[in-house]
């Protein structure tokens, strides 16, 4: 399971009832997006809830792929701001804080170590399948990321 599909809308309750609308609390199922994220209804909501929607909207479903945003772009553009926060030093405790904080969606801590970790293992194969291949260089950059990853 990705770790887009383990994360979710803060105040999910408060939203499916100032929206009248209901949809899942999962922020990248497709329900969710065509509610929250379509572009509408933004009206019927507070103005920091309406910001942090609109943030969202801007910085991960701006894409111009005909199926956006079912496209797989939102989820990798999360990602990798995902990476981002562990790659300025935050624990994924403090991540989930920042998410909170920008886009009020949230996940459990757990989760995203488990995250975390997966990507370090790939990191750490590609690495090792790099060296095998003679690729110093890739073998380099797949270490840095691996360090950067770990907090090294």
């Amino acid at each position: 399971m990705a770790v887009t599909d383990k994360i979710y809308i803060k105040n999910h309750r408060q939203l499916v009832s100032q929206l009248d609308a209901n949809f899942p609390k999962g922020a990248f199922s497709g329900a969710t997006l065509d509610v929250l994220f379509g572009g509408g209804n933004f009206d019927q909501l507070n103005d920091a809830t309406a910001d942090r929607v609109l943030a969202f909207s801007k910085d991960f479903l701006d894409c111009d792929c005909k199926a956006n945003p079912y496209c797989g772009h939102p989820e990798r553009k999360f990602i990798a701001y995902l990476l981002d926060l562990r790659a300025q030093g935050l624990d994924p405790e403090a991540m989930v804080d920042v998410m909170t904080d920008d886009y009020m969606v949230y996940a459990y801590p757990g989760d995203l170590y488990s995250f975390l970790d997966d990507a370090v293992r790939t990191l750490d194969a590609a690495e090792d399948l790099a060296d095998v291949d003679g690729r110093d260089a890739e073998a380099r950059r797949a270490a840095n990321a691996r360090q950067e990853l770990e907090g090294h």
